[in-house]
């Protein structure tokens, strides 16, 4: 019988087969979110100054537990190793050290130097600003203008050519943060710290800075008050401001949660201002400390046309106390804390384009 193959039986074998295609679950996007290579230290470090530097990322300084865990008594060390990344998948590379061991500082990029402003050790605040600059396989330090009082745990981002700082404590004793706001032109740094205005509301530590739309961003943070002798009692916020040159400070709509300790400044992608986890106080007393589950993985992004808060999901990672740079169209955050007294050697970047 030859063999009448019509558009009947055609339809009636390959029907069933399209059917199972068109209902197959959407393949997943890929994750914005990838790790580059770890920094060699098998603990990581919270807190350390981070820029780029000739093309290169560089990582400064930072504090951690080394031995023992400070629920269970270990003592917390600073650090002056400086590391410097040359290319996404290459190794990193141990360089230098810096003047001496910091953490708890702010930094920024500006024209291939890494502006390091602050900071502290075990026993005191600073009030050093200096550049680092990765010239033909070394490191180069020059000093610039002293912060007007020492500074550590404040926040501070760049607009344009100014380096703005808010918030932060003067010395680790400190009962109460600093409402302090000062900028530094660097195009002439031959000029002393300006004290400006500050914002509208509370004083505080650990805020999120942000820079956008020529604007400076102050997110949530921590207000400090003294409570019974030795003691200090911290008030985690959820207040935002905007800083325009010119125009001054406005109130924004208030953070879904506290992002206390935040990668800073925020990650700029497009015309949002993204906040990955922080600490938004909820698991400050956990018990027992070994087995928190760390910080909140959640990303909020905020939209300044709208003054909006959505939130993106969770990211991979739980992170506090650590910088955030923008380095060949990622923004990375290198180390930091994954929860309280426990720090992470990974490196992870967000695609921004």
């Amino acid at each position: 019988m030859p063999f009448n193959f019509s558009l009947w039986t055609l339809a009636r074998w390959c029907l069933p087969a399209l059917i199972a295609v068109s209902c197959a679950p959407a393949p997943r996007q890929s994750s914005a979110w990838r790790q580059l290579p770890s920094i060699p230290d098998g603990i990581g470090f919270a807190a350390p100054f981070a820029g780029v530097s000739q093309d290169a990322l560089l990582v400064a300084g930072g504090a951690n537990f080394p031995v023992l865990p400070p629920w269970a008594g270990g003592r917390k060390e600073w650090h002056r190793s400086i590391f410097v990344l040359p290319a996404p998948d290459a190794a990193w590379i141990p360089v230098s050290t810096l003047p001496r061991a910091a953490a708890y500082g702010v930094s920024v990029s500006w024209r291939s130097e890494v502006i390091c402003a602050g900071g502290c050790d075990a026993e005191q605040h600073f009030r050093d600003v200096f550049a680092l600059r990765w010239v033909t396989g070394r490191i180069e330090t020059r000093p610039l203008p002293p912060l007007p009082r020492p500074l550590a745990y404040g926040c501070g981002a760049l607009v344009g050519h100014t380096f703005y700082l808010a918030g932060g404590t003067d010395q680790p004793e400190a009962t109460n943060a600093l409402r302090n706001f000062w900028r530094l032109d660097l195009d002439q740094t031959h000029r002393d710290w300006q004290e400006l205005e500050p914002w509208p509301g509370p004083a505080r530590m650990l805020a999120v800075a942000g820079a956008g739309q020529g604007g400076f961003f102050l997110f949530s943070g921590v207000e400090l008050s003294a409570a019974a002798p030795g003691k200090v009692t911290r008030r985690y916020l959820t207040d935002a401001y905007r800083y325009t040159p010119g125009s001054g400070w406005r109130r924004l709509c208030d953070l879904p949660r506290p992002t206390a300790a935040a990668p800073s400044p925020a990650i700029i992608h497009g015309s949002r201002l993204l906040i990955a986890s922080g600490d938004d106080g909820r698991l400050v007393h956990f018990e027992p400390p070994a087995a928190h589950p760390g910080f909140p993985r959640e990303v909020l992004a905020y939209d300044p046309r709208a003054d909006r808060w959505v939130s993106l999901g969770d990211s991979p990672l739980s992170r506090a106390t650590v910088p955030v740079v923008e380095w060949r169209g990622q923004a990375v955050i290198p180390n930091g804390e994954s929860r309280p007294g426990v720090r992470s050697s990974e490196v992870w970047a967000f695609q921004l384009r």
